[in-house]
């Protein structure tokens, strides 16, 4: 799909929203995406995964491992369309790691899949898991990039939409006083 047709694809869903947020990363924003407007419908969600995996087949992924929650659909999704086993990263006790008897080894090749990344904060969570587990992170794919972000290895993004944020202590709108909506799930799935 291309960058237009997907950039109109959000809007038409509503899942790009104007107001003064606070994103799952901490910093604001005037802008927002409603990623679960994407992965509400498989419709949606199978062809974008189909062009991740055509995207990403080059890497020869043995696994895809994504962050729980808005990562878990999409990664499922590219790794039915990968031919793969699709696993994800949660928070134990605020830390995360791999559970339900998920296990990665030396011999296998990781894509991680996002839906979503601004600073790339589960991105790299993700990695930190992986590697621990001694498997090689071979690629990243995500629906949505909003900011550029280099994480050494290959990195494909169906859609570039760049979106200012701020540190609280310099968002302009905090200090015209409007209201801050914080509608990620980080700040619900660490508690």
């Amino acid at each position: 799909m291309p960058d237009s047709a997907l950039s109109a694809e959000l809007a038409e869903r509503g899942a790009l929203l104007d107001g003064h947020f606070k994103l799952s990363s901490g910093r604001h924003s005037n802008r927002f995406i409603q990623k679960f407007r994407i992965l509400e419908d498989p419709r949606l969600v199978e062809p974008l995964a189909r062009e991740i995996a055509a995207a990403v087949r080059e890497f020869a992924p043995t696994v895809v491992v994504s962050a729980a929650v808005g990562g878990i659909v999409l990664g499922y999704e590219v790794g039915r369309a990968l031919g793969t086993l699709a696993i994800f990263v949660e928070k134990e006790n605020g830390v995360p790691t791999l559970r339900r008897g998920f296990a990665l080894g030396p011999a296998d090749r990781v894509l991680v899949v996002e839906d979503v990344v601004t600073t790339g904060l589960s991105v790299r969570e993700v990695f930190d898991v992986v590697r621990a587990k001694g498997a090689e992170v071979v690629a990243v794919a995500v629906i949505v990039r909003r900011q550029p972000s280099d994480f050494g290895v290959p990195t494909i993004a169906l859609l570039d939409l760049p979106v200012e944020s701020y540190a609280p202590e310099e968002c302009p709108q905090c200090a015209r006083g409007e209201a801050l909506v914080e509608p990620g799930s980080r700040h619900i799935a660490s508690k």
